[in-house]
């Protein structure tokens, strides 16, 4: 998977979650439990959203690295020596946003509700889900962006037709 295939993957993930939080009548009024948050936090494994966010600060760094080599490409050798030790000085802060990802699911979903999860997940058909889910959603949003196209000039044919109906020019 591509770092940006990799980081759109975690933004969709992170602003699920974000989502849940902020839309969420419990987002403000339960705080969860410790045993919620590792239940949570085991979710997040088991589902693979931390394979999802792993090259997020990879990403940020090469990014980063980019700005400054398109300014001074002579500065690749340092800026590969700095990124490295950048990556490996960052990772520790990995912890912070699978910390908030779990927050997040334990805010919205009682413990009991994220065993439940957990417990489906554990299953034959939830492994299946895990492992179908993302060639499913990737087919699905083709499929969505090839209907929305074809729509588009479908709607912009019949919006010309009836604009030359009356009278315009086009």
């Amino acid at each position: 998977m591509s770092v940006a295939k990799a980081i759109k993957s975690a933004a969709r993930w992170a602003a699920l979650g974000l989502t849940l939080a902020t839309f969420s009548p419990l987002a403000n009024a339960q705080q969860p439990t410790p045993a919620a948050l590792a239940s949570a936090k085991e979710l997040i494994t088991i589902t693979g959203a931390t394979a999802l966010f792993s090259p997020l600060i990879a990403g940020v760094v090469e990014q980063a690295k980019l700005l400054y080599l398109q300014q001074n490409p002579a500065l690749a050798k340092d800026l590969n020596e700095i990124s490295t030790r950048m990556r490996n000085d960052l990772q520790p802060r990995f912890a912070e946003l699978t910390d908030e990802v779990a927050r997040l699911y334990a805010a919205n979903f009682t413990e009991q509700e994220l065993k439940d999860v957990l417990a489906f997940y554990k299953t034959t058909a939830g492994k299946k889900l895990l492992t179908e889910q993302p060639k499913i959603v990737d087919s699905s949003m083709k499929f969505a962006q090839d209907w929305a196209n074809t729509l588009s000039d479908q709607v912009v044919g019949k919006m010309r037709d009836e604009l030359k109906k009356r009278g315009h020019a086009l």
